[in-house]
């Protein structure tokens, strides 16, 4: 059986902030997401691409955590105890 999960990542962006929001969509896919978020300190030269990256690595980062969490809270239902996941 093949599975297959797509990433979406969405970003909102003004002047100096950029937004990501990361989420997954597909076959039998949990249903989560997460955000990250990158601000451009007021001295360094516009360059859009660089938000983007640190926003969906952060974005990325947060929804790898929250599968982690989903999955620890599904193992826990089944064995009535602590989780215990290495990442």
């Amino acid at each position: 059986m093949t599975r297959n999960w797509t990433l979406e990542l969405r970003f909102e962006e003004d002047d100096s902030h950029t937004v990501c929001t990361a989420s997954l969509t597909g076959d039998r896919a949990p249903e989560v997401s997460a955000e990250g978020r990158a601000r451009r300190n007021p001295v360094d030269e516009p360059d859009a691409l660089i938000g983007e990256e640190i926003a969906a690595a952060r974005a990325c980062s947060n929804l790898t955590s929250e599968l982690l969490e989903k999955a620890a809270a599904k193992i826990e239902s089944h064995t009535h105890r602590p989780a215990h996941i290495a990442v």
